[in-house]
């Protein structure tokens, strides 16, 4: 007996390096693959999130095809009206953007000249020359950026149709692979619950949060508040910087444009700074509730290393993707405690309660 156990204890190294090996292959194969891999994650993110009123149509007597294709056809006309306004918006702040350059321009020297009037002297040539500064060349990346964004847009609309219906048959595809299914539905259904309540609050909140934005830069008499709005709405994903993120657009256009100020730009600061106040950190955690929390280290972390494996849509779906992961950790008895590991601190009671309710099969050794 103790030959076994110590010939397990000197494995554990092993094992652990090999783990870390392996850990270290998939997030590189993911860091390649990012171009295939993130319209497939938007694809099956939005899908679960688009299954919860195909379910509650079916629930009213229509059948699941049709839910799914009545679901379809009304999100694609929301989106196709909020694109058309989205795009309204955004050509007409293209016309005015010469002018919002040439007020930035001026707002600039006048920082300079205030600094230097201060005794803080500042080359302009060596600003730029630190901040790559190419005149116009911005302007065709940021057309091409576009226009490569609306390409996997219709990916990844073809690709939620697709998994859509695949998800009718799911069920019994799972009960004709596997010999005993029923351990691996009933996980499957914890976790699917799990995430489709976490992502319906989040999208919930994100679109609430867009519509206050809305009002409030109509409030206050900022252009571009659809633009503004919706930049909100998909910043909200990006954890502890996007609503920071989000604020300094319209408030440094409130800060050069003629009509604007000094107080109507601390206005709308305090708006942002109290909706989402309000929505991220006193009314989302009482919806989605403890266990669907993370740690403050854990959403920063998964911040920086999702960015660096997919880039910009890394960031937006950084809390999406590790908060999957910890849902998937938590729906099996044996990675539970990997799951609590990513939750956050001062909850221990209240995880001692929720295990003490599962029933027993389910409870860690």
């Amino acid at each position: 007996m103790s030959n076994e156990s110590n010939k397990n204890y000197r494995s554990m190294p092993l094992n652990a390096t090999l783990a870390i090996a392996a850990v270290i292959v998939i997030i590189a194969g993911m860091k390649l693959g990012a171009g295939l891999i993130v319209p497939l994650l938007l694809a099956f993110f939005i899908a679960v999130v688009c299954t919860e009123p195909v379910h509650w149509l079916h629930r009213c007597g229509l059948p699941l095809r049709v839910a799914v294709l009545l679901t379809l056809l009304v999100i694609m006309g929301l989106v196709t009206l909020l694109g058309f306004l989205v795009v309204n918006s955004f050509s007409t702040f293209i016309e005015a953007l010469p002018d919002i350059e040439n007020r930035l321009y001026m707002a600039y020297w006048q920082l300079l000249n205030g600094l230097s009037s201060i005794g803080l002297a500042i080359d302009p040539d060596e600003l730029e020359a630190l901040f790559g500064n190419e005149d116009t060349t911005w302007v065709p990346s940021l057309l091409g950026e576009l226009g490569n964004f609306f390409m996997q847009s219709m990916v990844v609309a073809l690709l939620v149709v697709f998994m859509m219906f695949e998800t009718l048959n799911f069920r019994d595809k799972v009960s004709l692979a596997l010999e005993n299914p029923a351990p691996s539905l009933e996980r499957f259904t914890e976790f699917s619950a799990t995430l489709k309540r976490y992502l319906a609050v989040k999208t919930v909140i994100s679109l609430v949060t867009g519509m206050l934005i809305w009002v409030a830069c109509l409030l206050v008499g900022v252009k571009f508040a659809l633009l503004w709005a919706v930049l909100a709405f998909a910043l909200n994903f990006i954890p502890n910087i996007g609503s920071a993120i989000a604020a300094v657009p319209p408030v440094l256009l409130l800060l050069v444009n003629q009509d604007g100020g000094v107080g109507q730009a601390l206005a709308l600061s305090l708006a942002y700074l109290g909706i989402n106040f309000v929505l991220g950190n006193l009314l989302e955690p009482r919806l989605m509730g403890r266990a669907l929390g993370l740690s403050t280290l854990v959403a920063f972390v998964s911040l920086v290393v999702w960015g660096w494996v997919f880039g910009v849509a890394g960031l937006l779906l950084s809390v999406l993707l590790t908060m999957t992961l910890k849902i998937a950790l938590d729906s099996h008895p044996q990675t539970r405690w990997m799951a609590h590991l990513l939750g956050p601190g001062g909850h221990a009671r209240a995880q001692q309660k929720d295990q003490a309710s599962r029933p027993p099969s389910e409870r860690e050794e």
